[in-house]
């Protein structure tokens, strides 16, 4: 039996910035997209993250799998709650956005950071040691960690643009 529309569970539509949820939710699942690919045995860009990743990969390749599997599962989690969230698909919808401000400032000083120490090093403002990953720089500097700071600036601006209005004086 169909049920009748005033049944049905009311879709409420994100706020103002609801581009800026997409860009967000999209950044966020194309992190957790290479995480689960290197979950399940691929290796493209792994080098990237960093020697250790390889080197846990070949040496420990249950271990890493498990690993990158939760942080794929994670970063899916941080990716799309804040979305179903705002179109009213998500219990606690205060929360996750008081959980959302806390995550994209998160993202945005970890990857800032990462990203600007990063690309100093590979400017040669900071020494680089005798073993420097080269590799793992470049993928920090360009791809990595200007992701993260993509997807925190994207979640903060939804946020921003779609906070509630304060009454007038």
């Amino acid at each position: 039996m169909r049920s009748s529309i005033s049944q049905r569970r009311p879709r409420t539509r994100p706020r103002g910035g609801g581009y800026f949820l997409w860009a967000a939710c999209g950044l966020g699942l194309f992190h957790a997209g290479f995480s689960l690919y290197w979950a399940l045995g691929g290796r493209w860009l792994l080098a990237t993250v960093g020697q250790f990743a390889v080197q846990a990969a070949q040496e420990a390749p249950l271990g890493a799998a498990l690993l990158l599997a939760g942080t794929a599962l994670l970063k899916a989690a941080a990716a799309v709650i804040p979305l179903a969230a705002a179109y009213g698909q998500f219990p606690f919808p205060g929360l996750i956005r008081v959980l959302s401000w806390i995550g994209g400032a998160g993202l945005v000083v970890y990857g800032g950071i990462n990203a600007a120490a990063a690309a100093a090093v590979l400017a040669g403002w900071i020494p680089a040691g005798p073993g420097a990953d080269w590799q793992g720089l470049l993928g920090h500097a360009l791809l990595w960690d200007p992701l993260f700071l993509g997807w925190g600036t994207c979640l903060l601006a939804y946020l921003f643009a779609s906070r509630p209005a304060r009454p007038g004086p």
